[in-house]
């Protein structure tokens, strides 16, 4: 009896894969490498996560519904890196002095009887111990994220669509100031004056303090990857753990968000520690979140969008 339940169930797995499936995932695959090698160039990352999709969609029925939920990631991923082929600073002024002034001015750190940026101050005050501590809460702000998704893929797949699609729609929002306001980096001023210079590469700024500490490339080889050093502004490395905190009080799982709240108010630190933000980078990053967070409670009483996700929830369960 259980080996036909077993052998009825692999029957059925197998039955969930037609003919159409199995064209569709090709075209887009194929598609998607095509569309990247017209775009921005070809890359053995994006063959990795044809290679990821493919292999989780056809190898059970469980793994083909995690990576068809995970799919809301990849979609951000992908246009994430699209975003090299189309500069902001294109489309609109870079703001360069006027957002360190700003910055000097509003919090400004006397030091020496010099007034600095807080960046400036924590480059001239770093230690190993800060270098570390902020490289390894630099290093949350992806598996954090993920991490928790995966739980909530597990435990409610609604909050997990929510979750998820929240998630999304900060990073569309912070896409779009990126394009209306570009901005540089702390790090920026500190290698490059004001001048502005169109194709400036990625640069590890402070974190490369924690690449020289355990002798690894590790940043150095993430910020090599970076799709416009002029978006700056809002950080979004604040604004994800700002998501998962809120996710994680609704979904009352008590002690650990107290991690969250650690992580959270760490990678704002890190963030200007390591001069990769200003404090007003920060600001409008958890600015974004929670304008994000709200403006999504709203979209999702809209009847459409409530269809889209039922039909979401029903497909990965």
């Amino acid at each position: 009896m259980i080996k036909n339940n077993m052998n009825e169930g692999i029957s059925l797995e197998r039955k969930a894969i037609n003919v159409k499936d199995v064209l569709t995932i090709s075209a887009i695959s194929i598609g998607y490498i095509l569309l990247s090698i017209l775009l921005v160039g070809f890359k053995t990352d994006q063959l990795v996560l044809v290679g990821i999709f493919n292999s989780l969609y056809y190898l059970s029925g469980i793994t083909r519904k995690f990576i068809l939920g995970f799919s809301i990631f990849i979609v951000y991923w992908i246009l994430f890196d699209y975003m090299k082929a189309f500069p902001n600073y294109q489309f609109s002024e870079v703001h360069i002095k006027s957002l360190y002034e700003l910055e000097k001015r509003l919090f400004g750190i006397t030091f020496n009887e010099l007034i600095l940026t807080p960046n400036e101050y924590w480059k001239l005050n770093s230690n190993s111990f800060l270098d570390v501590l902020t490289g390894f809460f630099y290093l949350m702000w992806v598996p954090v994220p993920l991490a928790f998704a995966t739980y909530l893929f597990f435990r409610n797949k609604r909050q997990f669509i929510y979750f998820s699609l929240t998630f999304v729609w900060v990073n569309l929002l912070g896409f779009v100031i990126y394009y209306v306001f570009p901005a540089a980096p702390p790090w920026y001023v500190q290698e490059h004056g004001f001048q502005f210079i169109a194709k400036t590469p990625g640069n590890t700024a402070g974190l490369i303090r924690f690449d020289h500490f355990f002798n690894t490339t590790l940043f150095q080889g993430i910020y090599s990857k970076g799709s416009n050093v002029f978006a700056a502004m809002p950080s979004l490395h604040s604004s994800y753990p700002v998501i998962v905190l809120y996710y994680g009080l609704k979904s009352k799982l008590g002690a650990v968000n107290i991690f969250f709240f650690i992580v959270m108010t760490g990678i704002w630190f890190a963030a200007v520690y390591t001069s990769h933000h200003y404090v007003l980078d920060v600001l409008a990053g958890i600015t974004c979140a929670v304008i994000g967070i709200f403006s999504f409670g709203k979209l999702i009483r809209q009847r459409q969008i409530q269809q889209f996700c039922e039909a979401f929830i029903k497909k990965i369960s």
